[in-house]
């Protein structure tokens, strides 16, 4: 397997060797170039399609032309979905999006980063043009969805993988984290299409949204092949010059900076990190030191992040708001969906400047407070019969999901993605996120499909599942999650290694673990030697820094 290997001794002189070299001139450091940004600008648009494919389902099925073609017909001469129907439309998505997310390594390293995300736009299309030649048969448009989920479930692992490949030290973050701010302007876009077209008396009310995911799809898809390849993909097909060549032009530095020699030297160590490991054995990502802790650990902050509850909104926001009795539950949604894309902006700064811990408990501490006041507040206040007769209760769930999800998209949105990201070894990264992106869209599906039959049962009671789930992500993230701001990858890995105490995490000093530290490494090295070697040696670094 690619993703496992062990480092060289030579590997590591050169490591050694790179890490003591001096630092540019100041006329050759790193700028914040066009090429870059449009780079990064492009490559979210895969996370736009995500967020539009969401958001436009919602309005969809309160539409009267999409109702009559797809939905039962009923004895009093309406038109509604029953649950399994609904669940089925909804929830397809998420399939095609789980099986495309765990096929999407596999297609980048053949056929490259940049085909494999024009490809999956493709796939997109293919899916579009299911959904919009839908007439009558409702598994069609279901169908449809499949095949746009299995793009988008591919591009969700393509894009950030380009574009951390792609971007300049200075401004990958940024960059990579736009990927979620794409997609809240996806759903934000779709609930203004909708809120256009639902009032039309025939089909163009919902072919219409869905015929302008034709241009997302096309703008990515072509778009992405005017832009270079990834640099380490160039690298790896043996294409030095390319790669070379396009460090410098991302950058704003010539070719023979000795910031291009430096990147092209860790990509060369890089990929004879992975050569040297191609016949150990995948199991290790449980079996390894300490590796089970971190494995499931992502693992469930990723489902957590479905958990929460905030794709109940936007899956299902439009339908639940009818009820309330608002006039316009498609406003509302907007309403929702403008709070979810500027609080996004919030979260891009609480990525950079604030701990992870305190924001994640925090955030599912506001959000569980919103929910315990949603369900309450409509199942006990709201005249289920007759919202009209309350519109107090009404207009509190309004404000009460505004304020979860400003929550959700400043602290669990964006947050979450980067702490599974800090999480893992570089040896074990790939596989280890595989299977912490899996369970994310495994538990976006089982929210999507099986919404309806709960919210029939016990109504606005639902909320009190998610407020569990977010007490108990609470609980979660103080006694296992470490602090890893403002933290080197390899000082984290060393924290993991060590068995810091999470709780304390923040106030851990790295200059003072040689001493009391050397003794759990080389125990742990006993399994793993290398990577041990490899944890002194960073233990090392620190306390000369």
């Amino acid at each position: 397997m690619h993703f496992l290997g062990k480092r060289s001794e030579g590997e590591a002189g050169n490591a050694s060797e790179l890490e003591k070299r001096d630092s540019p001139p100041p006329s050759e450091r790193q700028k914040v170039t066009f090429m870059a940004v449009f780079l990064g600008l492009v490559a979210s648009v895969g996370g736009f399609l995500f967020g539009y494919a969401s958001g436009q389902i919602s309005g969809f099925f309160l539409m009267d032309d999409f109702a009559q073609r797809f939905g039962a017909l009923q004895s009093d001469g309406t038109y509604t979905f029953s649950a399994a129907r609904q669940g089925t439309i909804v929830g397809l998505l998420c399939i095609g999006a789980l099986f495309g997310s765990l096929i999407a390594g596999k297609i980048a390293d053949s056929l490259g980063r940049r085909m494999a995300i024009s490809v999956s736009a493709l796939s997109c299309c293919v899916g579009m043009i299911i959904e919009i030649s839908s007439s009558h048969a409702w598994y069609q448009f279901a169908i449809g969805r499949l095949f746009n989920g299995v793009g988008i479930g591919a591009l969700s692992v393509v894009v950030p993988m380009y574009q951390s490949e792609s971007s300049p030290a200075i401004i990958r973050g940024i960059l990579v984290a736009s990927y979620q701010l794409f997609i809240t302007l996806g759903i934000w876009t779709a609930e203004m299409v909708n809120y256009g077209t639902e009032a039309m008396p025939s089909s163009a009310s919902w072919r219409i949204p869905n015929g302008l995911g034709f241009l997302w799809a096309l703008v990515l898809g072509g778009g992405i092949l005017l832009l270079p390849e990834s640099p380490r993909f160039a690298f790896r097909m043996g294409r030095e010059d390319e790669a070379r060549e396009t460090i410098a032009k991302l950058a704003g530095v010539s070719p023979d900076s000795p910031i291009v020699a430096n990147q092209i030297t860790e990509i060369r160590l890089k990929l004879e990190h992975e050569k040297a490991g191609a016949n150990t054995a995948w199991h290790e990502i449980f079996t390894g030191p300490r590796m089970l802790y971190r494995t499931l650990l992502g693992m469930v902050l990723q489902a957590g992040q479905q958990l929460t509850g905030a794709n109940f909104f936007f899956y299902y926001g439009t339908t639940v708001f009818a009820a309330t009795g608002l006039s316009n539950s498609y406003v509302t949604q907007i309403i929702l969906g403008s709070v979810n894309v500027g609080c996004t902006f919030g979260g891009l700064y609480v990525v950079q400047k604030c701990g992870r811990r305190n924001a994640l408990m925090a955030g599912a501490a506001w959000m569980m407070m919103c929910f315990l006041v949603y369900a309450f507040v409509g199942h006990f206040m709201l005249d289920l019969n007759n919202p009209m007769n309350t519109p107090a209760a009404g207009n509190i769930l309004i404000v009460f999901s505004c304020l979860f999800i400003a929550a959700f998209a400043t602290t669990w949105g964006p947050l979450v993605w980067a702490v599974v990201a800090e999480l893992y070894p570089a040896r074990y990264r790939a596989p280890c996120m595989a299977l912490a992106t899996s369970s994310n869209w495994l538990f976006n599906f089982l929210m999507s499909f099986f919404t309806r039959f709960i919210t029939g049962a016990i109504d606005y009671l639902y909320g009190l599942v998610f407020a569990g789930c977010c007490a108990a992500l609470v609980v979660i993230v103080f006694f296992f999650v470490i602090e890893s701001k403002d933290r080197s990858l390899e000082e984290i890995d060393t924290m993991y290694m060590l068995g810091v105490n999470p709780i304390t995490s923040a106030k851990w000093d790295g200059s003072k673990a040689n001493a009391s530290g050397a003794t759990s490494v080389r125990a742990s090295g006993e399994h793993d030697p290398e990577r041990a070697v490899s944890v002194e040696r960073a233990a090392s670094e620190i306390d000369e820094k």
